[in-house]
């Protein structure tokens, strides 16, 4: 096992430092495109970009096994000191200098295995679109193994610790309308509350109950009624739902439950609840073959004692996506202990640098092991 040589860590302070003072957000990550295919083709990479939309795809090697390395690379928009702005406060700009470290690990490698290295700079996972895109270019179509990097808070492990593995529930979002009958504030029997109808909806949603042992909530997020003159009855009225569930079934049991909630709600008051599905994330698909290759690259780099179990978070990931579309693909999430905090998405979220190193140890040395697995089983087959 390599571990990172001083000119390689010095290279990747610089690329985040970079990529941290040049957020982009989602779909509009135009000059960080440009950033990371420069930076590929200065390590010898070909390079792929799209006319359609952001994100960039390196490759050294070629032809199969094609064992690949995936990086998201968007900001988030948030209030930091009372200003809106993109922010890296998801570590993205940490994860794509990771990946950009593993392959200035790999270069400096005697012998590259037999194979392709693809490298995956994907737009949009603050959105949930971004590994749809990606799919929907063919770039996973023919990788055999797929693996990604996620910075993980203190809430979930320490700084020095990984895991193999960051199991994700599923998210769902709806958008909602509400459809009653306004009337003046004197006369309510004549109308039909739009306020009192999300009311009761709110109860309702409280109410539902799916398996008790797969973890899942449902709650309003979001709503928007009346106007400027208060002796109006509001007739009509706009929500959002949040849906988390830890797994994908029951992720569908749950919105199945939440339509007849509102169908039900909606019949009693003799109103119209109209819903509209907007973004949504899958819930992490186990692959036991990659989760074993990577927590043996973890214990060969930080020692068997520092390797967690795999991360059950509530989060969601778009990175899921690419195990639920292609289901041939054996791929996995390394969940990094870098001292994180306050928390993800927070606009003050800092975390131990020198963390990146270890996670692009880790990195380089799944990918060399992926291989050598590929290989052992080749042989075995053919014996």
């Amino acid at each position: 096992m390599a571990s990172l040589t001083d000119h390689i860590k010095q290279k990747m302070i610089n690329i985040f430092e970079h990529l941290h003072k040049h957020p982009e957000v989602s779909w509009k990550e135009h000059q960080t495109t440009a950033f990371l295919k420069e930076q590929l083709e200065e390590n010898g990479c070909r390079t792929k970009t799209f006319a359609d939309c952001t994100g960039v795809i390196g490759e050294i090697g070629e032809g199969s096994p094609v064992v690949a390395v995936r990086a998201d690379i968007d900001a988030l928009w948030q209030e930091v000191d009372g200003t809106f702005q993109a922010n890296h406060s998801c570590g993205h700009d940490s994860h794509m200098t990771m990946a950009l470290g593993t392959l200035m690990a790999l270069k400096e490698q005697r012998e590259l295995p037999k194979g392709t290295i693809r490298f995956i700079f994907q737009p949009a996972e603050e959105k949930g679109g971004g590994a749809l895109k990606m799919i929907e270019k063919g770039i996973l179509d023919d990788v055999d193994y797929l693996y990604g990097v996620h910075v993980r808070p203190v809430q979930e492990t320490s700084n020095g610790r990984c895991a193999p593995a960051i199991l994700h529930g599923a998210s769902r979002h709806i958008e909602g309308t509400i459809i009653g009958e306004e009337a003046h504030g004197a006369r309510p029997h004549l109308g039909k509350n739009s306020i009192e109808i999300a009311a009761t909806l709110v109860h309702k949603l409280a109410h539902i109950h799916i398996d008790p042992m797969t973890p899942h909530t449902v709650k309003m997020t979001k709503l928007q009624a009346g106007g400027e003159s208060a002796n109006i009855i509001p007739g009509k009225a706009s929500f959002s739902l949040d849906l988390r569930a830890q797994t994908n079934e029951a992720m569908e049991a749950l919105e199945r439950e939440t339509e007849l909630a509102c169908q039900a709600v909606a019949e009693s008051f003799g109103a119209t609840i109209e819903l509209h599905k907007e973004d949504s994330l899958p819930a992490a698909v186990k692959n036991e073959a990659a989760i074993a290759i990577m927590a043996e690259a973890i214990s060969n780099v930080i020692g068997a004692e520092n390797l967690d179990k795999p991360l059950v978070t509530t989060g969601g990931e778009d990175f899921h996506y690419y195990s639920v579309k292609r289901p041939h693909l054996k791929a996995t999430m390394l969940g990094l202990g870098c001292g994180l905090i306050p928390g993800l998405h927070h606009p003050k979220m800092t975390f131990d640098r020198d963390a990146m190193f270890t996670g692009a140890d880790i990195l380089t040395e799944v990918v060399l092991k992926t291989f050598e697995k590929i290989g052992s089983d080749m042989e075995v087959s053919v014996s």
